[in-house]
């Protein structure tokens, strides 16, 4: 009997591992939305695995929601430790980006690897704005609109009710709706609106940057809180061109053409005194509605090691 016991823990334990790699991809595209950060994601993505084998919760047949309501408690931890640390950031704070693959011709079908990695990203403009929510505001707003867990699960990850889970989502989605950019799905256009961009960018054309900007567009830099990539957002055409204008040239003529989270973007791997860097584009109606130009080596280090 006590043979039969173990041999049976051992294959429950093994069913679990198995199903654990099964929702991996699942629980990090969870972790990725809820922090920003494909290394963090991870991070939480391990922790949940760490509670699992310390703790079967029993039974077979809803173990990628468990999974999922402990990665959401991880992930918000995690969120409300970084809130905390984030009141000193200099400059502007950027998402991880996600790059999957040049774009020299956007008509490529991409490898399932690639399709893959792609299903984890999303939008750089949708994330600066989440990262502007509260943790559980947050949590509710993925968990519910993008993964669509119901609100009685969520009220018991943030320790609400069912209502105050829903008031939490509302008031997360109206955020959304107001700041974060519908971009132009196409591909296609969106490389034809970049590469507008960036020839005006290497010629510091003050005029031809106009054409190709939104009238509210943002321009955000990250240098992990430090050096000149430092600096606050830009926002309107006249003063994001005429930064551009001055800017642009020192990098522009660098860039690779690239994928970021899903859109078309640039990687700036060689500028002469720069360190890599990776530009996200929000194009819509035709116009760049956001630049998005993240140098902090902690969150371009994937992208440095992937182009070797």
């Amino acid at each position: 009997m006590a043979q039969m016991t173990m041999e049976s823990g051992v294959e429950r334990r093994d069913w679990l591992a198995a199903e654990f790699e099964r929702q991996r991809a699942h629980l990090r595209a969870v972790g990725y939305r809820m922090l920003g950060s494909m290394t963090e994601a991870e991070d939480a993505v391990q922790e949940a695995w760490v509670r699992l084998d310390r703790r079967d919760p029993g039974g077979t047949d809803d173990l990628r929601g468990w999974l999922t309501v402990t990665v959401g408690r991880i992930c918000l931890d995690m969120l409300r430790t970084r809130r905390s640390r984030r009141e000193a950031y200099a400059g502007t704070w950027l998402p991880e980006p996600i790059v999957t693959r040049p774009a020299a011709d956007t008509r490529d079908h991409d490898s399932p690897e690639q399709d893959a990695v792609l299903a984890d990203s999303v939008g750089l403009a949708l994330l600066v704005v989440l990262e502007t929510l509260a943790p559980a505001e947050r949590l509710a707003f993925v968990m519910h609109d993008v993964f669509g867990m119901s609100f009685d699960e969520i009220a018991g990850i943030v320790d609400r009710t069912p209502a105050a889970a829903r008031q939490l989502a509302s008031r997360a989605r109206r955020r959304v709706r107001q700041e974060a950019p519908s971009p132009d799905a196409d591909l296609a256009v969106q490389r034809r609106v970049v590469d507008a961009f960036l020839a005006a960018s290497r010629n510091g054309d003050f005029e031809a940057l106009l054409r190709v900007l939104d009238p509210d567009v943002v321009f955000r830099t990250d240098g992990g809180g430090r050096g000149p990539l430092a600096r606050p957002a830009l926002a309107g055409r006249d003063a994001v061109a005429r930064q551009l204008a001055r800017f642009g040239p020192r990098f522009a003529g660098y860039a690779r053409p690239a994928i970021v989270n899903g859109a078309v973007g640039a990687v700036v791997p060689d500028a002469p005194g720069q360190p890599l860097i990776v530009v996200g584009f929000t194009v819509r109606g035709g116009r760049i509605a956001a630049i998005d130009l993240n140098g902090d080596p902690a969150k371009t280090r994937s992208v440095a090691l992937d182009l070797g």
